[in-house]
């Protein structure tokens, strides 16, 4: 048992009292009648108060966190006692959640239950252990907070945050339609199975224009074609030591497989099969396209406890990867970054050879801090330096672009917060472009 702030505030008013009663001789009795009613009180709470078997705590997490996204965890708390009780909850800290109060205070009436929550924000993706949950409890007099632990270990999993996938899949995006409800995505573009007929609208190619349709009706037709479906889409994932640095709250590897399960879910809705190779050194994970689906598929369960390796990414390893698994035509995302000069070479290397026989995408995120660095007009010598290395990681940035670009390979270079919107768009204009 621990006295609780109520006893300590009433025991300083009795110190007090003591202290001025050389000068006022009635407050010796005053002091002395509320000790006395301060120890009875005490006791009485110490013989009366409920008996830890009378609270029950559970903890109810929701199913499925998402990264970054504030959601609560649910404290079910029953009291069994004829009294009413204050009850108190702390969490044991874990490693992917970031409690934003300390506990969770709930009253709970005489034989009664009371549901209370706590805001929580996952700050990192995996696998974790919600540990035990540490329980203060008082009665109605309040002076004695006795405290209970409670094993109630349970297993979580912190998954990339979708959210904004599901409200851009809701949108009507230029000519493409996605409908909210899952149903399937129709992209009309220069592919080869015919889907309608429309009048001819300006800014139309004259080669789209459907003569015979044109005779019979009298006016300009257009002849819309859908595009080819079950193509295959190969995410190749960077784990290496440069995807360790963080852009504002996250890794690197954190916005990549955002991105790249961003992409899944809009090919999953094109009726296209989506593949992975996620690597460091070695392969660290890989699977074979196939078709995906939300809320969870084969792959959200293979990317959301990927973690980076402090070591250098080896990408002659994944694209010979690529080469003995992957013989149809693909289009291959690889989402990266390249700064050093060694392993820029051979990326480039790498890259000539496998956009000889597959679309190439090479997704890169730039660093908010570097544009600000570069917009900024230096005032001092370390704003000096600072706008010097944003300078040279640019120009190489920009360099290492041009050079892919050479090898037939298309690139993306955006800030990290617009990398699933910037890929997702990449895919649906190679879609309807025919590309693959």
């Amino acid at each position: 048992m621990w006295f609780t702030p109520r006893f300590l505030w009433t025991l300083a008013v009795i110190a007090l009292l003591l202290a001025c009663s050389p000068g006022v001789a009635f407050f010796i009795p005053l002091a002395e009648a509320l000790a006395a009613a301060l120890a009875l009180a005490t006791i009485a709470d110490a013989l009366l108060g409920p008996h830890a078997s009378q609270i029950v705590v559970k903890r109810t997490p929701p199913e499925h966190f998402a990264l970054g996204v504030a959601t609560t965890i649910a404290y079910t708390v029953e009291n069994h006692s004829a009294a009413a009780v204050r009850v108190g909850v702390l969490e044991t800290p874990a490693r992917t959640l970031r409690f934003d109060a300390d506990e969770t205070i709930a009253a709970v009436p005489p034989r009664s239950r009371v549901t209370a929550t706590r805001p929580v924000v996952p700050i990192a993706r995996g696998a974790d252990t919600l540990g035990a949950l540490y329980v203060w409890y008082e009665s109605p007099v309040g002076l004695l907070r006795r405290r209970v632990r409670i094993p109630a270990q349970g297993k979580i999993r912190v998954y990339p945050d979708l959210s904004a996938v599901e409200r851009y899949g809701a949108l009507h995006v230029r000519n493409r339609t996605i409908e909210a409800g899952l149903r399937r995505m129709k992209l009309r573009g220069i592919g080869t199975e015919f889907e309608s007929l429309r009048e001819w609208a300006d800014g139309d190619p004259f080669r789209s224009v459907d003569w015979k349709a044109t005779a019979r009706r009298g006016k300009l037709m257009v002849a819309q074609y859908e595009v080819e479906r079950s193509q295959n889409i190969m995410l190749l994932l960077d784990c290496g030591r440069l995807m360790t640095a963080r852009i504002d709250d996250r890794r690197k590897l954190d916005y990549a497989v955002q991105a790249a399960l961003s992409l899944a879910t809009i090919a999953g809705l094109a009726s296209d099969r989506v593949g992975l190779v996620a690597f460091a050194q070695r392969i660290l994970a890989a699977q074979a396209p196939r078709s995906t689906h939300l809320p969870i598929s084969n792959l959200t369960n293979a990317l959301y406890d990927l973690e980076p390796r402090f070591e250098e990414a080896n990408y002659s390893r994944a694209f010979g990867y690529l080469r003995h698994h992957l013989h149809k035509r693909s289009m291959i995302v690889l989402l990266t970054d390249v700064i050093d000069p060694l392993a820029q070479a051979t990326l480039l290397a790498e890259a000539a050879s496998l956009a000889r026989r597959h679309l190439l995408v090479c997704v890169f995120m730039n660093d908010a801090a570097v544009n600000a660095a570069l917009a900024t007009e230096p005032q001092t010598v370390t704003q000096a330096y600072r706008y010097d290395i944003a300078v040279g990681l640019s120009n190489e940035r920009r360099a290492a672009k041009a050079l892919l670009e050479r090898t037939g390979a298309l690139v993306i270079d955006v800030p990290a917060k617009q990398l699933s919107t910037a890929l997702i768009d990449e895919y649906l204009r190679a879609k309807r472009r025919a590309l693959l």
